[in-house]
């Protein structure tokens, strides 16, 4: 065994001695996410963080049976790396070109695609990370109850039955203190307890359960600039 992988396994369970092998280590995870990202990478860049993460996990799952460490550690930077990139396309793309991230409603009325606009015009135009905050901090939530933010465009509404359907869930939940902590608590969604107040189809409420939580969180949040997207399920008319 060489010398870096047994202080590689040294490290995995001492924080300190970690702490002194990823400084000790900088260079290379600087190199690393050079070939990995074909481009000279800083200590102030994005890159730099999620390698020195990868670079930290690589040695806490590392046990010297597979492969040489440096080598592992190269492949798990260059596979967070390659994550890291794809999340960030989804991201630039969800939010700036697409604004329909919660709903997929095509016949949305002149108030509700009024407001979907400005917000779309303030994602490709806002200079600070108001955007990109709200979505780190509800992507902290969202993992608790099994999902992420970029889950919702694959579980929204696309038809005004359904959208209503779910913003009846969506209001009963927020009505009810009880069920509302219930969800945080076993961070899964009541259904049969909805269904018995609201009567909603099971299979509807199986089906749009992250959109269902999801709009929980945002609408009882500090999240203001993603709460404009949900501004239909506090008008308790009909949605049109």
């Amino acid at each position: 065994m060489k010398e870096i992988d047994g202080k590689a396994l040294l490290a995995k369970n001492n924080d300190e001695l970690l702490a002194d092998f990823i400084d000790e280590q900088k260079q290379y995870i600087l190199s690393c996410t050079y070939r990995a990202t074909k481009k000279y990478i800083t200590n102030s860049d994005d890159e730099w963080s999620v390698a020195l993460i990868a670079f930290s996990d690589a040695v806490k799952s590392y046990d010297g049976k597979k492969s040489e460490f440096l080598t592992y550690a190269e492949t798990i930077i260059k596979n967070r790396l390659i994550d890291y990139f794809r999340s960030e396309q989804k991201h630039r793309f969800e939010l700036t070109v697409n604004p329909k991230v919660f709903e997929n409603e095509p016949d949305d009325d002149d108030e509700e695609l009024s407001i979907k606009l400005a917000v779309a015009e303030k994602l490709s135009v806002t200079k600070d990370d108001s955007i990109k905050y709200e979505i780190e901090a509800l992507n902290v939530v969202f993992k608790k109850f099994g999902f992420s933010f970029f889950d919702l465009a694959d579980c929204s509404p696309k038809s005004i039955k359904t959208k209503e359907a779910c913003k009846k869930a969506v209001l009963f939940v927020l009505d009810n203190k009880l069920i509302f902590q219930e969800i945080y608590e076993t961070k899964k969604l009541p259904i049969k307890k909805i269904q018995q107040n609201i009567y909603l189809p099971r299979k509807l409420l199986e089906h749009h359960r992250k959109y269902i939580i999801a709009a929980m969180v945002i609408l009882s949040g500090e999240y203001p600039y993603l709460a404009e997207y949900m501004s239909f399920i506090r008008k308790r008319g009909a949605t049109q």
